[in-house]
């Protein structure tokens, strides 16, 4: 089969690989018939996620059509039409039971060397190096997908791909990040920080939750336009003083919510652009500092933005003394597919609003050069598998 593996920092090709098989009882096999190129994929392609290794497969939001299961999979069946959440929960443990999904304890192979970093493993993800698994991801043309029974979702309408793709990530990540702002129907006012695909999700999620306001900060055209065809006021951080813009927008009092949607690779801030390459730090924290500094006293502080390691001048005494409160993690997937699928289904939401960009897989080298690049408006790109 075709697949998109990562060979080096920036590097990226599209290979001839061995199809998957079952290895696992409760695996199934996925035959692709839609993917797409995450934010989060792009600090992969940057080289800031350790122990990658040359010819992993890339890709952790995909779907498709199920054509192999193993004995012990009794859910899902040959010909069934599938969304596979990017995180890989098996459904038993303690943390799955409570439905904290991302935090599963059996789906990570490899949980000694995300110890030795971060104390605890997750669950293991798709495509996102050997700390999280090893697991092959699905930019590719066919995918084993373990605990087969726990993590796919069915598509039981004739919805087309494009509208449920997304349930595989990005809709998810973005409307967690807005349900952990605690909005209040009506009175709430959120913050966005980064209008790539998983703000433009928070912004509209936030909106579906009942925000009565929410401000998107960006400084890409496109993106802002898109989230100002959301409702949301923009602000562009290259024209001013962004907490004081944000300031003067709630009347001094801050927002009631901020929400970091940008992450590992944010720019904004010498100091740590310099860092970072000098691997002093592992994460470029601005605007992580800025919604510390910007959210209201006893406001609430959602980071979904993916951080992998350490990050300087955390300003910790924002946060004590405002006594903000922060909630962070990888989405517990499993929990929000099937209401999210709900809502498109009842047409609440369109998810496709955010494709800008279709591309063959074969393509997928120069999709990745585009989207990191940020050229020709580049938001969000799907790849097809066939092409």
């Amino acid at each position: 089969m075709k697949a998109v593996c990562w060979m080096g920092k920036k590097k990226m090709e599209v290979q001839r690989v061995d199809d998957p098989t079952i290895l696992n009882p409760r695996d199934c096999i996925v035959k692709i018939t839609s993917t797409a190129i995450c934010g989060s994929d792009l600090h992969l392609y940057d080289g800031y996620v350790p122990t990658m290794e040359k010819g992993d497969i890339l890709g952790h939001e995909f779907m498709g059509e199920v054509v192999e299961v193993g004995p012990k999979v009794e859910r899902l069946k040959i010909g069934d039409r599938v969304v596979v959440p990017f995180t890989i929960a098996c459904g038993g443990c303690s943390h799955c039971r409570r439905q904290e999904w991302s935090c599963c304890d059996n789906t990570n192979p490899n949980a000694w060397i995300a110890e030795k970093m971060l104390g605890y493993s997750g669950a293991g993800i798709y495509g996102y190096s050997h700390m999280m698994g090893g697991y092959a991801g699905g930019q590719a043309q066919y995918a084993r997908v373990p605990f087969a029974d726990v993590g796919p979702i069915k598509i039981e309408s004739d919805l087309p791909d494009e509208k449920v793709l997304f349930l595989s990530d990005i809709f998810p990540t973005g409307y967690m990040a807005a349900e952990n702002c605690e909005i209040q129907p009506g009175r709430s006012v959120v913050a966005v920080w980064g209008c790539g695909p998983v703000g433009q999700f928070a912004i509209r999620s936030a909106f579906l939750l009942g925000a009565a306001k929410v401000i998107a900060i960006d400084r890409e055209p496109e993106r802002l336009r898109m989230a100002e065809s959301a409702g949301a006021i923009t602000v562009n951080d290259e024209e001013g003083d962004v907490s004081e813009r944000v300031r003067w927008l709630t009347g001094g009092r801050g927002p009631d919510a901020a929400i970091d949607a940008v992450g590992m690779e944010a720019h904004g801030s010498a100091y740590d652009a310099v860092k970072q390459t000098l691997k002093l730090e592992q994460d470029r924290a601005f605007v992580l500092r800025q919604a510390m500094r910007s959210v209201r006293k006893a406001g609430n502080l959602s980071v979904p933005g993916v951080y992998s390691g350490f990050v300087d001048k955390v300003p910790m005494g924002a946060v004590m003394n405002k006594a903000v409160t922060m909630k962070t993690g990888q989405t517990h997937m499993q929990k929000y597919m099937r209401p999210l699928l709900k809502l498109i289904e009842d047409r609440k939401i369109d998810p496709s609003f955010v494709i800008t960009h279709r591309v063959p897989l074969s393509k997928a080298p120069k999709a990745y050069e585009m989207f990191a690049e940020k050229k020709k408006g580049c938001i969000k790109v799907v790849l097809d598998p066939a092409a």
